[in-house]
């Protein structure tokens, strides 16, 4: 079993400011370990390039360092949360392992040098449902809430990702997308439509956590081998 990177360097407030992983953040750990030894495979000895989206904490990225090797892969955190930012730095630090972390919403300031170069982009969005008005308040704040806060059907900024082609264009050939989801979000739908771009799509994890039903989703970009 690989160990969760340890946040023992956050305090009290740091958690305030930013996401604390919960039950959706070790549904997405759970499902990158079992992807652990293909990801090892396919991008370990490549140099891959690896993006999180809304980083938090930066508990996920730290992760996949431990999978893949801290100096294994260009490991970039983007977050519109300065107190995320700093925090997932952070975590890189006390972990061993060096995150470049980017203030930006969803991946503005990558785009359009990222086009065909992420290997492995990384997405534990707001999918919380709520009034437009909230959601957009909690992304200008740039604070705790817009970690949770998702629009009408919580899928606001995937659906930004998605139906501009962002996903398939910045992905690299092989490269994978792993996005975690809620029933009320309609998991299936959105395979559909990342199906629909020539991507290989599927859930490849569900787990009860409360009230909510998770879903973890993959997306792969097909392409040669590696």
């Amino acid at each position: 079993m690989i160990p969760t990177p340890s946040l023992a360097h956050l305090i009290k407030s740091d958690l305030r400011r930013v996401y604390e992983p919960a039950e959706d953040s070790f549904a997405l750990l759970d499902a990158l370990e079992a992807d652990a030894d293909v990801l090892r495979s396919s991008l370990g000895t490549s140099g891959p390039l690896c993006v999180e989206i809304g980083s938090g904490s930066g508990v996920i990225t730290a992760f996949i360092a431990q999978i893949l090797g801290p100096a294994a892969a260009a490991y970039v955190a983007v977050d519109v949360n300065d107190h995320a930012n700093r925090c997932t730095v952070a975590t890189g630090k006390h972990n061993g392992v060096h995150i470049e972390a980017v203030r930006a919403s969803l991946l503005s300031a990558l785009q359009p040098r990222a086009g065909g170069k992420i290997d492995m982009l990384l997405f534990n969005p707001p999918y919380v449902p709520t009034e437009e008005e909230e959601e957009q308040m909690a992304q200008h704040d740039k604070d705790i809430a817009g970690a949770w806060a998702g629009g009408a059907t919580g899928t606001k900024l995937v659906d930004a990702l998605i139906d501009d082609g962002v996903i398939a264009d910045v992905l690299a050939p092989n490269g994978r997308f792993y996005l975690v989801a809620i029933k009320q979000n309609d998991p299936e739908g959105i395979v559909s439509r990342l199906n629909s771009q020539a991507l290989q799509a599927e859930v490849v994890l569900k787990r009860r956590a409360g009230g909510e039903h998770l879903h973890i989703i993959r997306a792969i970009k097909p392409g040669s081998n590696k």
